[in-house]
């Protein structure tokens, strides 16, 4: 049984359909990726998971429950976590704040969680009580990141965590997805460098106008001819 599940999902934004029957699956330990050129509905799917957007039709699972109908709380509780595109940190607010505030739907203590999190990303400790809108760039991507692993998820939405980052950091945060996978996070990743995110990732979806052209292995896919025109600059 795959981790999650999606079945003919339909989503809609007001009289736009962005997801036409969209099927796919994340197996538990998995990197998954979805590219396509902008607007193919690679966002509205992952708000769609994480219960920020309701489908018109379809249906989604999460570990062989369906969480279709479920509201956006209650899939956090269940294990899935969204690191938004564009970050989306609360920028007058402490950069521990911000990791508290990601934890939200859990009891008890955050400690050991918060001294994990900085030890996983040290830039973060070293300013723990600096204002999050104060960061750079990548330190509010790793914030993003690191909010999102505080509700310790099953399965980690990443949304385009490379936009607006120079290469030196880029490589850095990859690098760390790499790391959260090699621990046993799963994620579903999308990422407008569609070559870095194959290379990150054992499966890729490609995306057209809403509806899935063609998936398959990241490793093969990256040479498919179709994906060097489309999407590669090949």
């Amino acid at each position: 049984m795959a981790l999650l599940e999606i079945e003919n999902l339909s989503v809609n934004y007001g009289a736009i359909q962005a997801v036409r029957g969209l099927s796919l699956t994340v197996e538990e330990g998995e990197v998954v990726t979805l590219i396509g050129a902008n607007g193919a509905g690679k966002t509205t799917t992952l708000r769609a998971v994480s219960r920020l957007l309701r489908p018109v039709a379809g249906t989604i699972r999460f570990a062989g429950r369906d969480i279709t109908r479920l509201p956006a709380d209650e899939a956090v509780k269940l294990g899935i976590a969204q690191s938004p595109e564009g970050r989306q940190v609360l920028a007058r607010q402490s950069v521990q704040d911000n990791l508290e505030l990601g934890a939200y739907t859990r009891k008890g203590s955050v400690r050991a969680d918060l001294y994990e999190m900085y030890e996983r990303f040290p830039r973060l400790g070293e300013r723990r009580d600096q204002l999050a809108g104060t960061l750079s760039g990548g330190e509010q991507q790793m914030l993003a990141i690191a909010r999102a692993m505080m509700s310790r998820p099953k399965l980690l939405l990443l949304d385009e965590p490379s936009l607006g980052l120079a290469p030196i950091i880029v490589r850095e945060i990859f690098s760390i997805i790499r790391d959260l996978n090699a621990q046993g996070v799963t994620i579903l990743l999308v990422e407008q460098n569609a070559r870095l995110a194959m290379n990150a990732s054992h499966r890729t979806y490609v995306l057209e106008a809403g509806q899935l052209t063609f998936s398959g292995n990241s490793a093969e896919l990256v040479n498919d001819e179709r994906v060097l025109q489309a999407y590669l600059g090949g």
